[in-house]
């Protein structure tokens, strides 16, 4: 498989690393200091396209794919609202797009246990729940993707949350993330229900950046042969 690489940062060279050890090619590497290299002709080379930038390019970015005619995976976060308007594209250019929040095998299964505990605690109005999440300082949105990601599936399953908040609130009505950047946390993420009488808490951290390029990959590969919009 020949892969175009969106963004070379830390991500893109463990992405690259993984990547040639499963046989694939990467063809095209694109960093901020070499935007004028992505192209629909550059782009239309690779089989794949894997995007890891940031809120401000990543809609651009994917969209470039898109035309090109080139599957593309995107793991950059902090840009949900325009996601609705790149999967309308997606249709309308019959193509194929995969984004997640987080990549990792393990946090998806910490979503699978999140959203189950949330069932639980449903019924559970004397516990408060809230979320705090820890990554390095090179991280530019907060909070991050995949406490947005838990928020919405608590919201989805507890009554009464309408709405995450960043920060800590005493509105019952808004559920608390606490972001906190400290080098060099890979990431943590923390789920807290709090009662007079006990706590509940399951928590997910990340060794490395590693687990998060195998998912990239492995996604990759997965979307090759379809067409449509995809997620972990």
């Amino acid at each position: 498989m020949k892969i175009a690489l969106i963004g070379y940062g830390k991500m893109g060279r463990m992405i690259e690393e993984i990547a040639i050890g499963r046989g694939h090619e990467i063809i095209l590497k694109i960093s901020s200091s070499n935007q004028e290299l992505l192209t629909v002709e550059n782009l239309s080379k690779a089989d794949t396209a894997i995007e890891f930038t940031n809120p401000e390019s990543a809609e651009n970015n994917v969209k470039q794919c898109l035309k090109a005619g080139v599957p593309v995976v995107s793991g950059s976060t902090g840009w949900n609202q325009q996601l609705p308007a790149v999967k309308a594209y997606v249709k309308e250019v019959s193509g194929t797009f995969l984004h997640s929040s987080n990549f990792s095998i393990g946090v998806n299964i910490f979503f699978a246990v999140n959203t189950l505990l949330a069932k639980l605690m449903s019924n559970q109005p004397e516990y408060e729940v809230s979320i705090r999440e820890i990554h390095h300082t090179q991280k530019k949105d907060a909070p991050s993707g995949t406490a947005v990601t838990l928020a919405e599936q608590i919201m989805h399953q507890v009554s009464g949350k309408s709405k995450w908040i960043l920060g800590k609130s005493e509105d019952p009505q808004f559920l608390s993330i606490e972001s906190q950047r400290i080098d060099p946390a890979p990431g943590t993420h923390h789920v807290r229900y709090e009662s007079e009488i006990d706590d509940i808490e399951i928590i997910h951290t990340a060794h490395s950046r590693k687990g998060f390029a195998i998912g990239a990959v492995l996604a990759a590969e997965f979307i090759q042969d379809k067409s449509g919009v995809f997620t972990m």
